[in-house]
């Protein structure tokens, strides 16, 4: 895939990767993947190897976790593992401001300014994951490792 035939949310996705040393490829889907499920059938692979990333608001300043496709996130476990008092979905205004990029389409990179971010410790089980890379039609293929590395994020539970 060539820079200029990706969407402008993800060229920069691109850059930042670039950026990062990161070699990877970033895909456009020819539907929409703003669930793990769609994502999943598109790509061909298993729904928990999906890094979805939900900006959420947690005591007040967003923050983004990358979680498991193969289940859906306990506030209540969540909570706990970050040590918040309160945890939101964050509206799509501030997603937008937060990240540059739409719901359903969020990469781990290319934000602004760096969000904390949060990683389920269910996605160490893949040796490869797909990320959203900055648009509902794109995505991409990331190790962990990669991941963590990309995000500083910090490994947690967000399920039981």
């Amino acid at each position: 895939m060539t820079e200029t035939s990706l969407p402008a949310r993800s060229i920069i996705v691109m850059q930042h990767l670039e950026a990062a040393g990161v070699n990877t490829e970033i895909t456009v889907l020819p539907d929409s993947a703003r669930t793990a499920a769609a994502a999943a059938a598109a790509i061909g692979c298993d729904v928990a190897a999906i890094a979805n990333s939900l900006v959420l608001v947690a005591d007040g300043a967003a923050v983004l976790v990358m979680t498991s496709g193969g289940h859906r996130v306990d506030f209540d476990v969540l909570r706990a593992s970050i040590g918040a008092q309160e945890v939101a979905m964050a509206p799509a205004s501030v997603v937008r401001e937060a990240t540059g990029q739409a719901i359903g389409g969020v990469a781990p990179v290319g934000h602004p300014a760096p969000l904390t971010t949060y990683l389920d410790e269910a996605l160490a089980a893949y040796d490869e994951i797909w990320a959203a890379a900055g648009h509902p039609h794109t995505v991409m293929p990331l190790t962990f490792d990669t991941l963590r590395t990309l995000t500083g994020g910090e490994v947690i539970a967000v399920a039981n």
